[in-house]
């Protein structure tokens, strides 16, 4: 696996990061998609490791170049390059995708959880195979993880105050789980009971509930890669096999074909389901098959063409 030091002193060219910023488009798009994470998306792409270190990277000594002024040596030390072309594409991806994913995830819930469904397949197999030995704690790890992701998918949303400590507590955990393979960060906010306060919070610009949510997510997310990179880089199999648990957990929540049990109202004003319960193919069964496959069959091609690892 490479080391951080050596994410900083990889060279790239123009086309490089156009692909970066291809692969930030995936993780936009997966992110808009409740029960998807762009974690996912980033361990199929290849670009989850560097991910984790790059943001682990901006702690007290970076940011204290940044405040002496010494750009160049901030950028470097953050591997700027990679994380702007990541984050360009993720925001590119929200903004021009998020209206057309939702609309089909609105009128089409069957197809495109058919579609994430055979990449969610996908994605366990080939990030499993990155793992050369599986011994009886990578299983356990893996076991443990598959544990965790399918409770989460079918744990009941509960009733949480709206201080501003549990607001910053609620931007720490969410932050985290998007960047957790098959943990969504919007369906741990619906789990918390504050997906609709968060989302009215945005609506009608209350600064003090976005700023303060705001700062736990970025503390979360600095906190937390460093936790990931440490366990990647002294655990690392035991920490793949958690994380391929996690996918494969997932699958409960991406399963194409649900009845819904309860609902709740977004910002907008829309109806969405809120607990649901997996039921028998009974609509779009061929064509839910074919997307599925569809889904796989892009993983393989990224696969192939990346040759990818995250070492």
């Amino acid at each position: 696996m490479l080391g951080k030091l050596a994410y900083r002193n990889t060279k790239r060219n123009i086309k490089d990061y156009t692909i970066l910023t291809l692969k930030g488009m995936g993780m936009g798009a997966a992110d808009v998609v409740p029960g998807v994470s762009g974690g996912t998306i980033a361990f199929i792409v290849g670009i989850y490791e560097e991910l984790i270190n790059s943001i682990k990277s901006v702690d007290l000594k970076t940011l204290k170049l940044l405040f002496t002024f010494k750009l160049k040596s901030f950028w470097n030390n953050i591997n700027g390059n990679f994380l702007l072309s990541v984050i360009l594409g993720i925001l590119i991806s929200v903004f021009s995708l998020a209206k057309l994913i939702t609309f089909l995830l609105d009128d089409y819930p069957v197809l495109v959880w058919a579609f994430f469904f055979g990449l969610v397949i996908a994605s366990t197999y080939f990030v499993s195979k990155r793992i050369q030995v599986w011994d009886w704690k990578r299983w356990f790890s893996f076991i443990i993880g598959v544990g965790i992701a399918y409770y989460i998918t079918i744990a009941t949303p509960s009733q949480t105050p709206e201080n501003l400590s549990f607001i910053f507590l609620c931007g720490a955990i969410a932050i985290c789980a998007m960047i957790l393979p098959g943990i969504s960060g919007s369906f741990i906010l619906l789990l918390l009971g504050k997906y609709e306060f968060i989302m009215n919070a945005v609506k009608s610009l209350d600064i003090t509930i976005i700023i303060v949510f705001a700062c736990g997510a970025a503390i979360g997310l600095v906190l937390f890669s460093n936790v990931l990179s440490y366990l990647l880089r002294k655990f690392h199999d035991i920490t793949i096999a958690t994380l391929t648990g996690f996918m494969l957990g997932s699958l409960n929540k991406v399963w194409p074909w649900k009845k819904t049990l309860e609902t709740f109202v977004d910002s907008h004003g829309a109806i969405k389901p809120l607990v649901e319960q997996n039921i028998l193919p009974n609509v779009y069964v061929w064509q839910a098959i074919i997307l599925m496959i569809a889904g796989f069959l892009l993983v393989y091609i990224i696969e192939r063409m990346s040759g990818s690892t995250n070492s």
